[in-house]
């Protein structure tokens, strides 16, 4: 009994502790820039299918953009550990990220929008969807929501480290098909960055979001891209399709 325990603790070892994350946020950027290299590779590498699943298809652009999704960062693969992962986002997966120096145990979530092309600069979200508190101004007071996700996600016996990215497909109808004109992949910081992303209302990554609280509708927010990359331009990938341009990693 005592071995199965010390093997346990030993196995717990290899992979960084929240406590270790909560005390090196910059290792913390670290990981979110290499997961939102991985998502974005694999959307670079099926972007021909994804011209031609958008033209060819007749559901929903959302729907489209869920199985695009889905379908690219299949085919690219992931160091899987075998848990349920629960929540209204699209892909789901509960990974191990490799380093050199340390591994981490990742809960990633990545979820997927359809917008016609004018709407380039926010993403709307909602609040199970981020671990952050979002400051903000809104309706002329200032407004402090927290996100329901955790920062760490407890399965079983081990914590998760979560990870949000939001792809977003921006599409026109031309004739009555629907043409992929960019993709944009988006890296939303983890609560434990939130003294560097949004520390107060009046410094903030948010706009108001699409609901009524009048009418009851649930909170929402938007990430306003242009915001999130004055802070870090990393964050905020696109890859063009129409004209097609020459991929550079925004850094």
């Amino acid at each position: 009994m005592h071995v199965k325990i010390a093997i346990r603790q030993r196995l717990r070892k290899m992979a960084l502790s929240p406590e270790y994350l909560e005390k090196n946020l910059d290792v913390v950027e670290k990981i979110e820039k290499a997961t939102l290299r991985f998502v974005t590779q694999g959307l670079f590498d099926f972007r021909d299918e994804a011209k031609k699943i958008f033209e060819m298809e007749s559901d929903l652009p959302a729907d489209i953009g869920e199985d695009i999704t889905r379908e690219a960062l299949d085919r690219l693969g992931v160091s899987k550990i075998y848990k349920r992962l629960y929540g209204k986002i699209d892909y789901k997966q509960a990974r191990y990220v490799f380093h050199p120096e340390y591994t981490v145990k990742q809960a990633l979530f990545v979820d997927s929008k359809a917008e016609k092309i004018n709407g380039v600069q926010t993403a709307t979200i909602q609040i199970s969807q981020t671990s952050m508190i979002i400051r903000q101004r809104r309706g002329g007071r200032e407004v402090e929501v927290s996100g329901t996700l955790p920062k760490f996600l407890v399965i079983d016996d081990g914590s998760y480290l979560t990870t949000t990215v939001f792809v977003k497909y921006h599409y026109r109808t031309i004739q009555n098909a629907n043409r992929l004109e960019k993709i944009l992949i988006v890296g939303l910081p983890n609560g434990l960055l939130q003294e560097h992303y949004n520390p107060h209302p009046l410094d903030t990554i948010w706009r108001a979001g699409r609901n009524a609280p009048s009418r009851g509708e649930p909170f929402r927010v938007r990430i306003h891209f242009p915001s999130l990359t004055t802070k870090a331009p990393w964050r905020v990938q696109e890859i063009r399709l129409y004209p097609e341009e020459s991929f550079q990693w925004r850094d």
